[in-house]
Formats: structure tokens, sequence, C-alpha cells
């Protein structure tokens, strides 16, 4: 008799809200979920996720091992000694929790994999969604903020720390003097672009601007040029983008996904020799994510399930 397929745990913890769910993956692999405001007190909120994850337990059995995706930045060193930490986030009272160690101490002895929720959200797509099949990709998510995960030849990019792809710098563009809305860098990606910046350029959120507001030309002409630089330094096969200003409000995502190929295009200026950076290619090359909204927490399953096999193959 086959052993039962194992059961996991999956936090994607970001910036709004924290979303679990315990299962296997997409659809009906999640057997429950829920979701906690982030808020500004990291205990309460993690108190709350461990108390229904293990309440999930008397209901679907023991967890094989949990899976955290989490907003950063955070110390993903494992020789560092504030490894699985939250660093230098703006987010009000979540610098220097320790977020893994948490988990760790509430489940002693299982399994937890931890990364960011953006390289999180990039393992959910891999594994099920738009970037299957393709080992070189990156995933962005643009909501609250900016953040991105890269893939290449099949393996997540960390190095000095991890990647900050929202807080590039971005070329002027005429005619705008917005001065942006990052309280770090100004006029970075995510002080023009991200959920936040839209509202503050245009005096109200984008969920409530008109599809021929003049911000959403020029939110997505700031997009093409961030992509461009993803294309010129990565090299990606793909580019998924994600978050909730995907979705455009008044504009539409289809809509907002042409004007950000179109622009991305323009940046590049015929640079780059590729089919997939032509009509029609270009409809394949920069994508909305097929996981849609799940992608994170979807993330955190195959998180889990990598930290089970590191354990089992530790033990063997």
């Amino acid at each position: 008799m086959p052993p039962p397929t194992p059961i996991f745990g999956a936090v994607e913890a970001g910036g709004t809200k924290f979303a679990c769910a315990v299962g296997r993956g997409p659809g009906a692999g999640i057997l429950a979920r829920t979701q906690f405001a982030t808020g500004r007190d990291p205990s309460r909120v993690l108190a709350q996720v461990v108390e229904w994850l293990r309440a999930q337990e008397s209901s679907h059995g023991a967890l094989a091992a949990i899976g955290v995706a989490l907003f950063g930045p955070v110390d993903l060193d494992e020789r560092s000694p504030t490894h699985g930490f939250i660093t230098t986030t703006p987010k009000p009272g979540w610098r220097g929790t320790d977020v893994l160690g948490a988990f760790r101490r509430a489940f002693p002895g299982r399994p937890v994999g931890f990364d960011t929720d953006v390289n999180g959200a990039a393992l959910g797509e891999w594994r099920w969604g738009a970037a299957r099949g393709i080992d070189d990709f990156v995933y962005v998510t643009v909501g609250t903020g900016i953040g991105g995960g890269a893939m290449v030849r099949g393996q997540l990019v960390h190095g000095l720390v991890h990647p900050e792809m929202g807080h590039i710098p971005m070329p002027p563009i005429d005619g705008d003097v917005f001065p942006g809305a990052c309280a770090i860098h100004g006029r970075c990606w995510e002080g023009l672009c991200a959920g936040p910046a839209i509202a503050l350029r245009a005096g109200r959120p984008a969920d409530e601007l008109a599809a021929d507001d003049p911000a959403w030309d020029l939110t997505m002409r700031a997009m093409g040029q961030a992509l461009a630089t993803l294309t010129l330094v990565l090299s990606p096969r793909r580019i998924v983008v994600g978050g909730s200003v995907r979705k455009a409000g008044r504009l539409g995502e289809a809509a907002f996904f042409r004007g950000v190929r179109a622009h991305l295009r323009e940046a590049l200026a015929g640079y780059v020799a590729s089919p997939a950076l032509r009509d029609p290619g270009i409809d394949g090359f920069v994508v909305p994510p097929e996981l849609g909204d799940d992608a994170g927490v979807c993330g955190a399953f195959v998180l889990a399930e990598q930290a089970a096999g590191d354990a089992r193959r530790r033990m063997s």
C-alpha cells in the first residue's frame, strides 16, 4: 500500500496580508485556506497563523512541512545569526522580526522552507503556472510594493542578499515631474509604478482611474523601461507580471499588458534580436500569472515540499 500523500502548510506573508493554506498545490489541492491582516504587531499575526495551522492538523492530519514566502527585505543567509529575520523593511513594527524562528519554535522538528514572497510566487508559476517548462524567467509582482524573483537555469537567484528589483533607478520621462513615492529612493520602479505611487500621482486609487487617465500611460511607460532593464540584464525567456496593479481597474488587464509590451519594445529599440520580442511573440514574453493571486501561496507549497525532501536526504 503506497504511503499517504503528505499535506503541507503554506504561508504567503505579504505587506498587506498573510495568506495561509494547507494542502498540496493549486485548485482542489488547497484543502483549507484563510488570511490575516499583516498589521503592525508581528507577535499577534504570527500567533494567529500558527494557531490556524495547528487547528488544520486536527482535520487534515499532521503537516509534513511548512513553506513560508515572506515579504522583505529578509536575511536568507543560513550562516547568519539573523537568518530568517526581516531586515530593513519600512513596514511599521516588522523590522528585526524573526519570522522563520517563530515557525520553527511552533513546529519543532518539522522542516520549514523559507524564501521571499516573490521567489515563492516564481516557484508556484514555475511548477504549475505561466512558467511551466521554462528554467530562465522572471516573476514580478506590482502591488503595494514591487518585487521580483529570477530563475536562472532552474535555480532561484540568491546572492549578497536577494534581488530587490523594485528599487532599480528609473530614467526620466519627458514632461513627468512626479517625484516618486518611495520613501527611500523616490523615483525608483516601486516609487513610480506600485499601487500607492499611482494613487499619489493621480490623487485617487488605481482602480478608480478612468481608462484614459494620463497616469496609466506614464505607469505603463515606466513599466516598459523597467522590464527592458530586466531583459537586458537577465535575458529571461519569459516575464510573468503579477500583483494587483496588473489588473488595471477600468483600463483592464489586457490593455495594460498591451501598453507595457509596446513600451518595452520602445525601450529596447530593436537591440535585442529575438522573435520573442516581435509580434506576435511578445504576447508570450510578458504575461500575467496563470495562478492569479494564488501564485505565492502555491509557491509556499513548493518551498514546503522542497524542505521535506531536503530533510529526508539528510536522514538517509
